[in-house]
């Protein structure tokens, strides 16, 4: 605290105190008082006190030499005798204030500091030194301790730190200092504060009252200048001289606005380029430079014109705020050498307060030169397809390629077959006009497409090469003739009538005609009328074979050779002729029923033994009942399908024979033998036969005996019999064949 403020301040104090605590020292009366007169007319009256009391102000901060005298209690009672006794206790007494027993004198002992208390509660009594009561009620009074100028405004912040965007007009807030002062703001002006600047100008200038620092030039540029530091004073006593002050630093940057367009910093970029590079390559970037930061620096490029604006594209890097030239289609420098392109650079996020300051964008122009490559020979097509009779002449020129080099040198160009796609070496090419030929005759039913490679090589350079694929379409000629689809096994009955349906033919060709197969079929003209059987094309493909005579006999002739003439209608037309086996069967009517059942459904079955190693089917364990009259898996039953086998044929049951349907024309070793008793021989020869396996093979003939209504079941030929036959007689058999006589009882049995 500055001393030579205090003696005024003292002076002053001092005569304040005695002139305010004299009035309040009266003395003790018995008289009524007078007060105001209320509306009610009634009088108000202060009662008696033997001493008053008020309170007393000091100065703080007191550097006197002697004690500060505060001020004198006193009472009527005393007679001035010495008789009574000041005794003072509460806040500080006997320690910061101190009174004179005798005299109720009261002073300070010590400095005080208004800051750290303000006010003090005492309270005194006066007692009679002889009887040592009190002559007065104990009552209580208040040291206030007056204000003086010992405290300097305080900053809330000894550094501040603010922004404010660039280009803001004059007056724009920038932020808010506040400086405090510990003086009594309601005594004097000790605590009224006033803000000045100190440091910052002309830049910003502070309100003197709020504190509030605001700009003070207009269109300040965050690019010339970006911070400033500002000094900002507060003081105390109303900014008056002797006032004391405190100081604050303000850090102020500018922030950024897109008040600036981008600019390229050179007007022509020249870029190279060889004709060969892929799509999408890269060949330079180029980048305009803008002032402003973040994104309102981001920008964007675009081709505007110019003669490569088909050929060239320009991408912009995020990152780098950079243009990237790449290539859009494919170069040729024998077409164009050099090419010109406008690029644009403009603002993503323009600001449109500044849009008076010109468009922002720039323009820079890309020259781009295209260089020459030595580039492999460009073929005229990027495959060939070639389609060839099947029936060319080996040598003959089947088609053509062409190749050229695309350079500048024109290059001549020679061709090759690659051999890894011609293996067989069907096809070669003449060396210089591209031209192919065969070497070999072709087949389109075993080899149908040919896909072969096709080399073009520069001459000059043989690094310099480019391949094609050639596919060769092989065209179909009527080279095949027709033929049976499969081997028919054709029997007749003995007792057929004329006109009975005994088998129906179908034929296959390797032929693909376009139209589809179309296929006749007719006898032979060796044999134009067969006395036997008649053909009839059923115009579908198919033929059946009809019965012509009434009644067949074995004896007289047990197989009969039908030769059939097949033709198709494509050119050439293509013959064959196909001989149907046909055999005559006894064809009982006791087992035809059961014959013609096993035929339906044994036609499409597998044969029984695949190799002479399967025998999965010959071992059947002793308990098995089998499968019935349909399970002939187990055991060879071409002997019952042939009973002309000779006596002396000794096949393994588990091997099937190599043909089983041979076209025998000796004498038969079993004619007219009755079922039952050829069974009983075939059991005796095999229980006697030496070469039988060595193992239990259960071989079923699926006779009944004698007690059958049917008689014998056996399925002879029944997987390969188609005969026409009156089964009208089933009806007759009863109940137990009701089902057998709907089947085969209609007009359309034997096509089922």
């Amino acid at each position: 605290m500055r001393t030579y403020h205090c003696l005024p301040l003292f002076i002053w104090t001092y005569m304040f105190h005695t002139i305010d605590a004299i009035p309040f020292q009266e003395k003790a009366s018995s008289e009524r008082i007078v007060g105001l007169t209320e509306d009610d007319g009634k009088t108000l009256h202060r009662t008696k006190r033997g001493w008053m009391w008020n309170q007393f102000f000091l100065l703080e901060e007191y550097t006197g030499t002697d004690t500060q005298y505060v001020g004198k209690l006193h009472t009527d009672q005393d007679k001035g005798d010495g008789n009574l006794k000041y005794i003072l206790t509460g806040d500080g007494a006997g320690s910061l204030f101190v009174i004179d027993e005798n005299t109720g004198d009261i002073h300070a002992a010590k400095k005080l500091d208004r800051e750290e208390k303000s006010l003090y509660v005492l309270r005194a009594k006066a007692i009679d030194r002889k009887t040592g009561r009190q002559v007065e009620p104990e009552s209580e009074f208040i040291i206030k301790i007056h204000d003086i100028n010992d405290n300097e405004p305080k900053f809330t912040k000894d550094l501040y730190t603010a922004s404010v965007p660039e280009m803001s007009g004059v007056g724009t807030s920038v932020i808010q200092v506040t400086a405090t002062d510990a003086d009594d703001a309601n005594y004097g002006n000790s605590a009224k504060v006033v803000y000045s600047i100190l440091q910052g100008q002309p830049y910003f200038s502070v309100d003197p009252e709020s504190g509030i620092i605001k700009t003070a030039l207009p269109d300040m540029s965050r690019e010339n200048r970006e911070q400033y530091q500002v000094v900002i004073q507060a003081k105390d006593m109303g900014g008056q001289m002797g006032g004391l002050s405190g100081t604050t630093t303000v850090n102020i940057t500018l922030t950024d606005v897109n008040n600036n367009p981008p600019r390229f910093p050179q007007s022509t970029y020249q870029f190279y380029s060889p004709e060969s590079v892929p799509l999408g390559t890269h060949l330079g970037r180029i980048k305009a430079n803008d002032p402003d930061v973040g994104e309102n620096a981001e920008m964007e490029y675009s081709i505007a014109e110019g003669d490569g604006a088909d050929m060239f594209d320009v991408v912009t890097d995020k990152d780098t705020q950079e243009g990237i030239i790449t290539v859009k289609q494919n170069l040729d420098y024998e077409n164009k050498m050099l090419y010109t392109l406008k690029v644009d650079a403009s603002n993503t996020h323009p600001d449109p307060r500044f849009l008076y300051l010109g468009p922002f964008k720039d323009t820079a122009v890309v020259k781009i030169s295209v260089e020459d490559m030595d580039e492999p020979p460009v073929f005229s097509k990027i495959f060939y397809l070639i389609e060839v009779d099947e029936d060319v002449k080996e040598g003959s020129i089947i088609g053509q390629v062409t190749a050229y080099d695309p350079d500048a040198m024109n290059n001549l160009v020679k061709y090759s077959v690659d051999r890894h796609s011609d293996m067989d070496r069907i096809f070669s090419i003449h060396s210089e006009n591209g031209s192919i030929f065969t070497l070999k005759p072709l087949d389109r039913e075993s080899t149908p497409w040919h896909n072969i490679t096709i080399t073009a090589t520069e001459i000059n350079n043989s690094k310099q090469s480019s391949r094609i694929p050639v596919f060769i379409r092989i065209l179909d000629i009527n080279d095949h003739a027709p033929e049976f689809a499969m081997y028919y096994e054709t029997f007749v009955c003995e007792n057929a009538k004329p006109g009975q349906l005994i088998q129906t033919v179908s034929v296959m060709d390797k032929d693909d005609p376009p139209r589809g197969h179309k296929f006749f079929f007719e006898p032979v003209p060796e044999f134009p009328l067969n006395p036997n059987f008649t053909i009839v094309d059923n115009k579908d493909n198919t033929a059946g074979i009809m019965t012509r005579k009434d009644g067949y006999s074995r004896n007289k002739m047990s197989t009969y050779l039908l030769p059939i003439l097949i033709f198709d209608n494509d050119y050439p037309i293509q013959s064959s002729t196909g001989t149907l086996t046909i055999r005559v069967c006894a064809c009982d009517n006791q087992v035809l029923v059961v014959l013609f059942a096993a035929l339906k459904r044994q036609r499409k079955k597998e044969p029984l033994i695949i190799s002479k190693d399967d025998v999965r089917d010959n071992i059947v364990t002793y308990n098995d009942e089998g499968g019935g009259e349909e399970d002939t898996q187990a055991f060879d039953i071409g002997t019952l399908r042939n009973p002309e086998a000779r006596e002396d044929s000794k096949f393994r049951r588990d091997v099937m024979p190599e043909t089983i349907f041979q076209i025998r024309r000796t004498v038969p070793l079993w004619e007219n033998i009755d079922v039952q008793d050829f069974i009983h021989r075939r059991l005796k020869e095999n229980d006697s036969d030496p070469s039988a396996p060595p193992y239990d093979s259960l071989a079923t003939y699926a006779y009944e005996g004698n007690d059958s209504i049917a008689d014998s079941l056996s399925s002879l030929e029944s997987p390969t019999v188609d005969c026409n036959q009156d089964y009208g007689y089933l009806s007759d058999w009863g109940p137990r064949f009701k089902k057998l006589a709907d089947m085969y009882g209609g007009d359309d049995s034997d096509r089922d």
